[in-house]
């Protein structure tokens, strides 16, 4: 791998004034030295090389043919995704630190490889969650400071308008939101917090705030509909966690007034929440009320973790108090 490695970076500082000459660099590697690279190393600098190409299409060198190198690009990453899952399940590729730092280096060359193809042809979720991989798997200070401030500006773009995409908890526990603050794009940090409380007055306040900014964004102007309503699910989502597990019947004005909108779209709302399955129960449109058993899980903030961990106390001296109670009475009898 360090033989990948040192490649790698004589590509890296080679490209900005040649790119075809930063490219047969890695290609020669694999041409000549696969073998002794072994098969880590060997997929650790073809994602460097895929990456390349994606880099140099960005920049549209001339020499690099667009659809041909995405199609190229697609096929590698499912490919080697199959051999990471592999060598993960089959414990490949050694044991010790050593062997897990290695390990983290490839990954982290793949995910980036696939995080800058699927910013390129979309989806934002997609795209969300090759991001969130790279992070797992990537030392946020081995980053530049540019890179890090366009990561977190994609990453919470990708969250807000991304299809699926409901815990915000892994990109607002994350050190990389912060990168944000003192930014032009601070505001993003503002409105990420408040999609997370799922706090709608909130995310309309900043939203106000900041019009001008979010008007400036065609990712969020684009999916403006899909965006309000994964805010109105997540507060729904919010209120339900914050209730005990024996107080989950809600009534439909109480959820109308923690989402803000009119009773009689409240059904439609707790119906779109169970057909994503961000929660399971039953509604009962006569007494205007919902059951709720189950709850998406999700990242948790510290103030929730503390709230959780109440409710454990409050669960345990229950159950302590119905065994005391049970051997009372068979004692009695």
């Amino acid at each position: 791998l360090t033989l990948a490695r040192i490649a790698s970076a004589v590509a890296d500082a080679t490209a900005p004034t040649d790119g075809d000459s930063a490219r047969t660099v890695l290609e020669n590697l694999l041409a000549d030295k696969r073998e002794r690279l072994g098969p880590s190393a060997a997929l650790y600098v073809e994602s460097k090389l895929a990456l390349l190409g994606l880099t140099l299409l960005q920049r549209s060198a001339p020499n690099v043919d667009g659809p041909k190198h995405l199609a190229f690009t697609k096929e590698l990453l499912r490919k080697n995704e199959k051999i990471l899952t592999e060598q993960a399940v089959g414990g490949a590729g050694g044991t010790g630190d050593a062997a897990a730092s290695d390990g983290a280096v490839v990954h982290s060359a793949h995910y980036e490889c696939a995080m800058v193809y699927r910013k390129a042809v979309c989806p934002p979720e997609a795209y969300y969650r090759e991001a969130i991989q790279y992070l797992h798997y990537t030392p946020l200070d081995a980053l530049p400071a540019e890179e890090q401030l366009a990561l977190a500006t994609d990453l919470s773009m990708a969250a807000l308008t991304g299809d699926g995409v409901y815990n915000f908890g892994e990109v607002v526990q994350h050190p990389i939101l912060q990168c944000l603050v003192g930014t032009p794009n601070a505001w993003l940090v503002e409105l990420m917090e408040a999609s997370a409380a799922g706090d709608v007055a909130a995310f309309k306040a900043v939203s106000t705030k900041h019009a001008a900014e979010v008007a400036a964004q065609p990712a969020l102007t684009g999916r403006a509909q899909m965006v309000q309503e994964k805010i109105t699910l997540l507060a729904m989502v919010h209120m339900i966690f914050e209730r005990p597990s024996s107080e989950r019947t809600l009534r439909f004005a109480d959820i109308a007034q923690r989402i803000e909108m009119a009773e009689d779209q409240v059904e439609l709302v707790i119906m779109r929440a169970l057909s994503l399955g961000l929660i399971r129960g039953s509604m009962d449109q006569v007494d205007g009320t919902v059951e709720v058993t189950w709850v998406m899980p999700r990242v948790l903030d510290a103030a929730q973790l503390s709230d959780l961990a109440g409710r454990f106390g409050e669960w345990a001296v229950k159950v302590s108090q119905t065994k005391d109670y049970m051997s009372e009475q068979a004692f009695a009898a």
